[in-house]
């Protein structure tokens, strides 16, 4: 599903809480609004619940719009609908002037939790009976690009992407299974099949391209009003990440994005500089606490001081609450981190991992300009002189300030290869590309999700 698309649905679905709150006023009133427009915190009220809701349903991830069966979706609805009860009900206990009538509450609630589950089921059907929704999608290629491109969109099943099959430049290849959809048939079959088949998107995903192009054939297939996008800008915008070993130096060059406005920076530093001063401010007695287990957790120093690579480049020593033994890498030298079961890892040290806590002291390296809010990670600078060798275009994520948070750091997990080093390479060319304040924000609810529901990455 594309963003458009996705948030459109975000937008329904408020549209639907809305009516549903509305509806269980005029019950509780029984259609006599004057009662209810006395009521001065009425659209606050609305709006709050509302908000309350939307965030638990992203919380519980149902604005992926993966695949779930009908009872999944009613009990994940229902769960849903809990937890939005009782955290309504507190913010109702702290700030009494917001809060609902039992009346209008406990109705909202079933009248919220069924136009969701209809709303919700309406789609699965108008996708799988009628088609609608999704593009009807044709592959040209079947080699690598190809088969990551058409996995991503089968992934965004049952909303999103209907894949009809992949073309060839050979003809043995006809016939064949590849992913799911197998070879419909040859590059000169494209205007027979995209008619036959109705299809709405065609995907360019030939690896090599020299004279193979069926350029008059993608061209008749254009004006007859049939989309044609390239693999690599189709799996951007799928994945949230640029494949590195598909792309070509032009698409880079060429291709939107990459704009780093002078205004934005001014704005993200001074906002930063603000929020890491009174962030040290309240977290002090949190520090003082956590620097206390630290030192009563094991042997050695409480903050971890460490070489990185940051902006243009340039080295600064990054701060964390130790999590790791203090002899971790005296005997390996610098070894990459590898997940939970690292046996180097304190057990304070993992908790502290789970919730991001360890990061907190740098707080520090946002107030001193070496790091912001978000951004990619900074990295050793024995690993950066290895990665730049043998990965392309490493050395472009360091063109941003690097960050306590990113967009490859709630998308995956620790890396302990060098294909995992390049898998996060590849979010964070993303990031580098669409950089906004939006983005910004939408990593930081990411981030809370992930500390929340303990996946600290």
């Amino acid at each position: 599903m594309s963003r458009g698309a996705r948030w459109l649905g975000i937008l329904a679905e408020s549209l639907i809480l809305l009516l549903s709150f509305a509806t269980a006023v005029l019950v509780r009133y029984r259609g006599d609004l004057g009662w209810a427009l006395l009521d001065r915190w009425l659209l606050p009220k609305a709006i709050l619940c509302v908000v309350v809701v939307q965030l638990t349903l992203y919380y519980a991830e149902l604005y992926e719009y993966r695949s779930r069966g009908r009872l999944e979706l009613f009990l994940v609805l229902g769960q849903c609908m809990a937890i939005s009860g009782v955290a309504l009900a507190v913010v109702f206990f702290v700030v009494p002037e917001l809060q609902v009538r039992r009346g209008i509450f406990l109705p909202f609630i079933m009248l919220a939790w069924s136009g969701l589950l209809l709303w919700r089921l309406s789609l699965l059907w108008a996708w799988g009976t009628l088609g609608a929704f999704g593009d009807r999608v044709l592959i040209l290629g079947t080699g690598l690009p190809a088969q990551k491109v058409a996995r991503e969109m089968l992934r965004r099943a049952p909303i999103g992407y209907r894949v009809l099959g992949f073309l060839t430049e050979h003809e043995g290849e006809v016939g064949r299974t590849i992913v799911n959809p197998s070879v419909l048939g040859t590059l000169s079959d494209l205007p027979r099949l995209s008619e036959s088949l109705d299809a709405t998107l065609i995907v360019v995903a030939q690896e090599d391209r020299r004279k193979r192009l069926p350029m008059d054939l993608l061209l008749r297939a254009r004006v007859a009003g049939v989309r044609v996008v390239e693999a690599a800008e189709l799996f951007e915008d799928l994945s949230g990440r640029i494949p590195l070993r598909d792309l070509r130096p032009s698409w880079l060059i060429f291709s939107g994005g990459f704009h780093k406005p002078g205004v934005l920076a001014s704005f993200k530093r001074v906002g930063e500089v603000a929020l890491a001063s009174a962030a040290l401010l309240l977290t002090a007695p949190i520090a003082a606490l956590t620097a206390l287990l630290v030192r009563l957790s094991s042997p050695g120093p409480v903050l971890y001081r460490q070489t990185r690579v940051g902006l243009g480049g340039k080295r600064f020593e990054l701060l964390k609450w130790r999590t790791m033994r203090a002899d971790a890498e005296t005997a390996t030298g610098p070894v990459w981190a590898s997940g939970e079961n690292d046996p180097r890892i304190t057990g304070l040290g993992r908790v502290m991992r789970k919730t991001r806590l360890d990061e907190v002291p740098q707080l520090w390296n946002v107030l001193r300009g070496d790091m912001s809010f978000v951004g990619p990670r900074p990295e050793r600078p024995h690993f950066v002189a290895r990665l730049r060798e043998v990965i392309p275009y490493y050395d472009e994520r360091h063109s941003v300030r690097p960050g306590i948070t990113g967009w490859a750091q709630v998308k995956f997990p620790y890396g302990s290869t060098l294909e995992d080093a390049e898998e996060k390479l590849e979010y964070d060319l993303y990031y580098v590309k669409h950089m906004s304040l939006l983005l910004d924000l939408a990593i930081v609810l990411e981030t809370a999700k992930v500390m929340l529901l303990g996946r600290g990455r």
